[in-house]
């Protein structure tokens, strides 16, 4: 997972998914920040100077998914995210998450604030 290591918001969802549990799912998940050079190596022509418009999730296979999809494959592994996953089935349900995904992550600074970033994964 390449998250923005500048945002507050991202660090403590960061720190709330290593409690939960992310890295004791099927597959375990490392949490790297987005300024970091991993971060630029493992995107590729993806990545971009400056700040990231959306969190990242890497495959083993090198497949990027972002934004809400990459959260989505690490709900199973954690406490009532297989339900979040079916409430994600309800038509109206995933286009509202989008939209409420796209606005905090435009918005996230405004409304949570930025801390230092920290190179460490």
């Amino acid at each position: 997972m390449i998250y923005d290591g500048h945002c507050r918001l991202c660090v403590t969802a960061k720190e709330g998914l290593e409690r939960l549990g992310a890295n004791q799912a099927r597959q375990p998940v490392r949490f790297v920040p987005y300024e970091s050079e991993e971060a630029a190596r493992r995107l590729g022509v993806e990545y971009r100077p400056g700040r990231p418009d959306v969190a990242f999730l890497v495959a083993q296979d090198g497949t990027v998914t972002r934004g809400l999809e990459a959260f989505l494959p690490l709900l199973p592994g954690l406490k009532g995210g297989r339900i979040i996953l079916a409430l994600m089935k309800i038509p109206f349900m995933r286009p509202l998450a989008l939209l409420l995904y796209r606005f905090v992550a435009r918005y996230r600074y405004r409304l949570f604030g930025q801390v230092r970033v920290s190179n460490r994964g």
